[in-house]
């Protein structure tokens, strides 16, 4: 923020000077029109919406049959997902591009958003432990009100799990939002960037306007603390209720 309001000359100046002789709210404006940062936010709004949403939708369904349903080799398919999670990122990262590029969906929104339409294994951990701190007396109740699985975990269960929903929402959003790799290998068309890429354009080969960049990244800021800020409460007792066991 101090650096965001200074002049260039201002930036590198030793000892550092938080508050500048100039406010240079400008920076602010010229940041916004020298790149197209209303279609970039845009841009990620949409990806991140739809990235969140699948996230809720696939993992919550896998969370509840884990915790709640019987199945054949049950607990051997959540010790494979979970030992997923040991695999780094980067390992599968040319595989997956390859597969991807195959699959025509390069310099498209595709390779970031369907992933994230199916259940990825910390969101379905954190779901299964919430799950499993609810009383089996609830689905015992709804069978005998003559509810299927389905209905008792749409009308029953899952309502009550909106702090461990709204703890998802915010990690989920918060990757997106931030996500600078994923963009940065499949989108090449400048009107598909996010707004991460957008804050490249600032960062020149010989000259880099550091103040520019900054009044930039503030902006971007600005949706992850409003989201946190409303949403604290629910983080912290979506997780806590997670390491309860009823």
């Amino acid at each position: 923020l101090s650096t965001s309001l200074k002049q260039t000359k201002e930036v590198w100046i030793y000892p550092v000077k938080w508050i500048p002789d100039q406010l240079m709210w400008e920076n602010y404006s010229r940041a916004l029109t020298v790149v197209p940062f209303r279609r970039y936010f845009l841009n990620t709004i949409f990806i991140t919406t739809l990235r969140i949403v699948g996230q809720v939708v696939s993992c919550s369904i896998a969370g509840y049959a884990f915790a709640r349903l019987r199945f054949p080799f049950k607990k051997l398919l959540f010790m494979l997902m979970l030992s997923t999670m040991m695999l780094p990122g980067i390992v599968v990262q040319i595989p997956t591009f390859v597969y991807f590029s195959k699959l025509r969906w390069v310099n498209t929104w595709l390779p970031l958003i369907v992933p994230m339409l199916f259940a990825t294994p910390f969101n379905t951990f954190l779901l299964r432990q919430f799950y499993m701190t609810l009383p089996g007396d609830l689905d015992e109740a709804a069978r005998l009100d003559g509810c299927t699985n389905w209905q008792t975990f749409r009308k029953v269960l899952f309502p009550l799990t909106i702090p461990a929903v709204t703890a998802i929402v915010v990690f989920q959003f918060m990757d997106s939002w931030n996500d600078y790799m994923g963009p940065l290998l499949y989108l090449q068309d400048n009107d598909l960037y996010t707004v991460s890429l957008g804050l490249s354009f600032f960062q020149g080969k010989y000259k880099t306007e550091w103040q520019l960049m900054m009044a930039a990244s503030t902006v971007a800021m600005i949706p992850s603390l409003i989201l946190y800020a409303v949403a604290q409460k629910y983080i912290i007792g979506g997780i806590a209720f997670t390491g309860i066991k009823g």
